[in-house]
């Protein structure tokens, strides 16, 4: 078992991305370039998921990853086989991608075709996108005119996007019986603390979506845990969001097998769940922890403590969905809750681009990925299984970090607190920005 004394000290090879977009007004065109410095050794390495060295005389090579045009109507050229396919075929792990804004066809058919198959949202999304673009002024602007009042007019916007997005991945999500191809919509922040709120606004939001493949997303707030089984018992499938702890995650699992056996569905087969357990978040607010500390053993535990976390969330995971009680809701079509790595993009520049995705890589489990870790991946990923390569130094990482006095409940408490404030506050921001934008619609009226 791993020790502060042992523990591989981190190694990171420097390393840079770009994305350039452009958009034409008038042809609704979007184009992304994203380039990055690879390693010709990449291909052939075994990495190692906890001890992330890599060779220092590394060849580097510059390579260009191309998202070509696509208009409107999504005639986009078709793309080559990206490690993407192969995370998925080979490992059994779903890459998604956490984005979504106008033209939504532009935006996701060149990722599909790299082998994206889902998108997860949040209120901080939302506010970026309506925010920073005119694509949404014109809705906009008939809602306005129609007396609606904004936060009402807010959701509008969003379902729009959120119905364009399952649309085009209703396949997937058929070929695999219901199995991935979702989409995922957020409840609003507002109510991170309302039980029955939280169950209302699941319901309201499920039907004026109204597409199988939608996920409603609901926050693991000590509250929102009995909201989590009343919406599974109702039928609706849900994205639990802003795991940060064990304990919680542990509590959002039951939640799931209960609201399962408390539906009385003979067919559970249509009734899906995702638990996204945040991990760069983690070693963000570890890290700062470390450098009060600042020794070199301690400081040689930077940037383990959110995989070795998420490692152990893994094999909790595996344990859950089996024996008996499991088994018996199995036999009525239950699908397992799968896991999703969330806040995969990483925080701190020294570390490498893929970390948080080639170090959680295993079968029945998701990867949402924001932009530049999506196309680092891409670009020079390795789909091969890593999660549960070490476990004893992950159980070993965990235990030592709790003897220099951390508190994973403690952690888990203030970033989960940390995320529902930014949450709620990309939420009141984007409101406040519709209100100044309609007031200036009058004006120009």
């Amino acid at each position: 078992m791993a020790t502060i004394s042992n523990l591989a000290s981190i190694n990171f090879a420097a390393g840079s991305s770009a994305c350039a977009t452009s958009k034409s007004v008038s042809q609704q065109k979007i184009c992304c370039l994203g380039s990055f410095r690879g390693r010709e050794d990449l291909k052939q390495r075994r990495f190692a998921p906890l001890k992330f060295s890599f060779p220092r005389d590394c060849t580097r090579t510059t390579d260009a990853l191309v998202v070509k045009c696509s208009n409107p109507n999504g005639n986009g050229a078709s793309t080559k086989r990206t490690s993407l396919h192969d995370l998925y075929e080979k490992q059994g792990q779903s890459p998604w991608y956490d984005n979504l804004c106008r033209p939504v066809e532009d935006l996701l058919i060149p990722f599909i075709s790299k082998g994206v198959r889902g998108v997860t949202s949040n209120p901080a999304i939302f506010q970026k996108a309506i925010s920073s673009t005119d694509a949404y002024d014109e809705q906009f602007r008939q809602l306005m005119e129609s007396g609606m009042d904004i936060e009402s007019a807010y959701w509008e916007l969003v379902i729009k996007d959120i119905k364009d997005a399952c649309k085009l991945f209703e396949d997937i999500y058929d070929q695999t019986d219901a199995g991935d191809g979702y989409v995922s919509v957020e409840v609003s922040p507002k109510l991170a603390n309302e039980t029955e709120a939280t169950v209302e606004a699941a319901k309201w939001l499920h039907k004026v979506v109204n597409c199988r493949n939608v996920y409603i997303k609901i926050p693991a707030t000590a509250e929102c845990i009995p909201s989590i089984r009343d919406v599974i018992a109702n039928g609706i499938s849900v994205n639990v969001t802003l795991i940060f702890s064990l304990p919680r995650y542990e509590a959002v699992m039951d939640a799931y097998i209960d609201g399962l056996e408390a539906s009385g569905l003979s067919d559970l087969s249509k009734i899906t769940s995702v638990a996204s357990f945040f991990v760069s978040r983690v070693d963000t607010l570890i890290d700062k922890k470390l450098e009060k500390i600042g020794t070199p053993e301690v400081l040689a535990l930077r940037g383990k403590a959110a995989v070795a976390q998420a490692i152990l969330a893994y094999k909790l995971y595996q344990e859950k969905f089996s024996g008996p009680r499991w088994e018996a809701l199995v036999k009525k079509g239950a699908k397992k809750q799968r896991v999703l790595w969330a806040s995969t993009g990483v925080k701190n520049p020294a570390y490498p681009d893929t970390l948080y995705i080639d170090t959680l890589i295993g079968p029945e489990s998701v990867s949402t990925m924001p932009d530049q870790a999506l196309e680092a991946f891409i670009d020079h990923g390795t789909a091969e299984r890593t999660i549960d390569m070490n476990l004893s130094e992950a159980e070993g990482i965990y235990k030592a970090l709790e003897k220099l006095g951390i508190n994973w409940n403690e952690v888990g408490s203030q970033l989960e607190i940390e995320g529902v404030d930014v949450f709620k506050k990309s939420f009141d921001s984007l409101l406040v920005s519709l209100q100044e934008k309609g007031q200036s619609l009058k004006v120009v009226s």
